[in-house]
């Protein structure tokens, strides 16, 4: 499989699956739950990378141990021996069959097979890239972190080949900056609350065209109090409009989605003919 995710986003809407596809008895951050996002068609699965005390590097969103496997510990304070004997929970808190997975499992998993956006990579850069390399999968992997000059540092430095978007919110004052760097300014992932804000406006997702970067939206909801998207969400497509939900993302130009729903997100662009590009 050859991994252009510019190319692949020419063709059609590329559709990011968030955690995998959980639900029932599967959990998030799951092997099981990455196979059945791309059963479902999604092109891109997301990660969360966490670290433990001894250096293993594991599949889990950082300060989630209460709602992933009902315990207040610290899992960066634990061993990897400590930590494989755990188990996920399920939707009613009830232990699954499902420990948390290693990094390097994962990778080999799903070497050669789809994208990859792992988030969390600031907290563990360096031992997050040697892993991505020594798995020889620098173009399956695609990281985003909000601007710092260390973030920036860390990425010219240390891995200035690996695909990189930006977390914006509102504006974008660094794509010039960014532009002239030594790092692969891949696109951008924006955040916005309100449809006037000039990272959700066409002029602004043309201009990144122009300049030949993708621009990746969120419609998921990890907290209905902030709004990834102005309202442009899983939950309003699923329980109000799939138009005035994912329709509009897609009518506005953005390149990637994020969501929780990756299946019938796709079967609604298909259906509306929003789905292919050419």
């Amino acid at each position: 499989m050859n991994f252009d995710i510019r190319a692949a986003a020419r063709e059609k809407m590329f559709i990011v699956a968030h955690r995998g596809t959980p639900g029932g008895n599967i959990p998030c951050n799951t092997i099981a739950s990455y196979e059945i996002a791309l059963d479902q068609g999604a092109d891109m699965i997301e990660v969360d990378v966490d670290m433990t005390r001894d250096g293993e590097l594991i599949l889990f969103h950082p300060g989630h141990e209460k709602a992933s496997i009902n315990t207040p510990c610290n899992l960066h304070e634990m061993t990897w021996a400590e930590v494989s004997k755990l188990r996920l929970i399920n939707m009613d808190r009830v232990d699954t069959q499902f420990g948390i997975c290693r990094f390097d499992d994962f990778l080999e998993h799903f070497k050669g097979r789809c994208f990859i956006n792992i988030d969390k990579f600031w907290g563990h850069p360096q031992e997050i890239y040697e892993a991505i390399r020594a798995h020889g999968m620098i173009d399956q992997i695609l990281v985003k972190s909000t601007i710092s000059d260390e973030v920036l540092t860390v990425l010219s430095a240390l891995a200035p080949e690996l695909p990189f978007m930006p977390i914006v919110s509102g504006t974008h004052p660094f794509h010039e900056q960014l532009m002239h760097m030594n790092i692969n300014y891949t696109g951008v992932e924006v955040l916005f609350n309100d449809e006037s804000m000039e990272v959700a406006s066409p002029e602004f997702i043309e201009r990144m065209h122009r300049d030949g970067k993708l621009v990746w939206v969120n419609s998921i909801i990890y907290n209905v109090k902030k709004q990834l998207s102005a309202g442009h969400s899983d939950d309003t497509a699923l329980t109000e409009s799939k138009d005035k939900g994912w329709g509009w993302l897609a009518d506005r130009g953005f390149d990637i989605i994020q969501t929780d729903w990756p299946l019938m997100l796709i079967n609604y662009l298909k259906s509306v003919g929003k789905y292919e590009k050419r």
